[in-house]
């Protein structure tokens, strides 16, 4: 069976439908077991910031859906593997973070799933548990004589993951060469505390889910499942995630939902019936619809998704305030109060500061050499009005009613600067 074959179970036949799957060990054994009953699945995700971005999404809105089709999702913690860092795709070592850096982290990320999974003590409630809990109490040589013995070095050179650090002649420590194994164990281990039969992730853990499905056979004799989501990219070919300022995040305190929504609503024309499906729980046939259409109206599907997308991560309340402030500023010229908000001095903004390292200091400008490039191309304005030296001070005079001044970057990225 494949991605486009006709699927027993709820989950599966729903998963391929929106286009959630990319690879399974099995697909024909797992919609056959899915379909006599629940199963357990889990996705892992190592604490390498406070916060989640949207790289992460298509793997939690898999959990969503697999936990909406009466199975049980674990969220997997990496409080044990974050120590060791995951070299999947990755040109150098991650930072090693102290324990009090991975438990902050950890306080993060537990607010985004409370948005997209319920969690409790019934039978398909989601858990989350910490892969530390049993990492930690590894002893070395019972770890290489029960499990290190099944892996083969030939076949972890060959895991893309490996190979392509080797190939660009980077070093890789003996260090992260232990990830695989160690989330393999993670598998077994969560297959005898939980009966968890599924491991799912991006593609990039093809390599390791493998593994761990080849562990459980080898040590308990246990048939596992491994299913990867595809690599996601937009229609121009850049990856899914970045914005001016770098990684979209899922936590409000990272990224505000206006910028959240803000950043759906940039979503290329041709993303649209894709994203729609992936990021969103509207109906198909409403998808279908919207994807169809053209020119100006366009605009219209890509509101709906931004609005959509907002509410699972941040509430519709947010979603729609998100909306309604987009309105203000693009369509009724107004200043909307959720829009990304910087602090200056205040006897800064009395002197006077130039223009280009207002949008710079405001984030609407990767550095002061963009902000003048910005300016000398016409597309930066103060309260609307258009920017025509890169020295024009932005001062208290520009103050609007509210005490705040509103800078934007072209027509779509706008912030407001108040004296503090």
């Amino acid at each position: 069976m494949s991605t486009t074959a006709t699927y027993s179970s709820a989950f599966l036949a729903t998963a391929a439908e929106r286009g959630y799957i990319h690879q399974c060990t099995d697909f024909a054994a797992l919609d056959e077991r899915l379909a006599a009953g629940p199963l357990t699945a889990y996705v892992g995700y190592d604490c390498t910031a406070d916060s989640l971005h949207i790289g992460h999404l298509m793997s939690i809105m898999l959990l969503r859906l697999f936990q909406q089709t009466g199975n049980k999702p674990i969220v997997l913690i990496g409080g044990g593997t974050t120590r060791i860092g995951d070299p999947s795709f990755r040109d150098e070592a991650r930072p090693l973070l102290t324990d009090a850096q991975i438990a902050d982290n950890i306080a993060g990320i537990r607010q985004v799933f409370t948005k997209y999974l319920t969690f409790g003590d019934a039978a398909g409630d989601a858990v989350m548990v910490n892969n530390a809990d049993w990492l930690d109490e590894l002893r070395y040589i019972p770890l290489l004589r029960d499990i290190g013995r099944h892996f083969s070095v030939n076949r972890m050179l060959t895991q893309d993951s490996v190979k392509t650090r080797l190939e660009r002649e980077q070093a890789m420590s003996f260090l992260e060469f232990n990830y695989p194994i160690l989330q393999a164990y993670d598998f077994v281990e969560l297959s005898r505390r939980l009966d968890c039969s599924i491991q799912m992730g991006g593609s990039d853990q093809w390599g390791n889910i493998v593994a761990g499905v080849d562990l459980g056979r080898r040590v308990e004799s246990r048939t596992l499942f491994g299913l990867t989501t595809p690599l996601i990219t937009t229609a121009s070919g850049a990856k899914m995630g970045k914005s001016l300022g770098g990684a979209v995040w899922l936590n409000a305190d990272r990224l505000s939902p206006y910028e959240y929504w803000q950043f759906w609503r940039n979503t290329e024309d041709a993303d649209i019936g894709r994203f729609l499906r992936l990021f969103t729980e509207m109906p198909l046939a409403e998808i279908v619809r919207l994807e169809q259409l053209r020119d100006s109206e366009i605009n219209e599907a890509k509101k709906r998704l931004a609005t959509e997308a907002t509410a699972l991560a941040h509430g519709r309340a947010a979603a729609e305030a998100a909306a309604e402030t987009a309105r203000e500023v693009f369509e009724g010229g107004g200043t909307g109060d959720d829009l990304p908000q910087v602090g200056l001095p205040r006897d800064l903004l009395a002197k006077g500061i130039p223009a280009f390292e207002a949008f710079a200091r405001a984030g609407l400008a990767a550095s002061n050499g963009e902000a003048r490039r910005l300016i000398k191309g016409g597309g930066a304005r103060v309260n609307d009005a258009v920017v025509t030296a890169e020295m024009q001070p932005v001062s208290l005079a520009d103050l609007d009613p509210q005490g705040r001044i509103k800078l934007s970057a072209g027509r779509k990225r706008h912030a407001l600067l108040r004296p503090e």
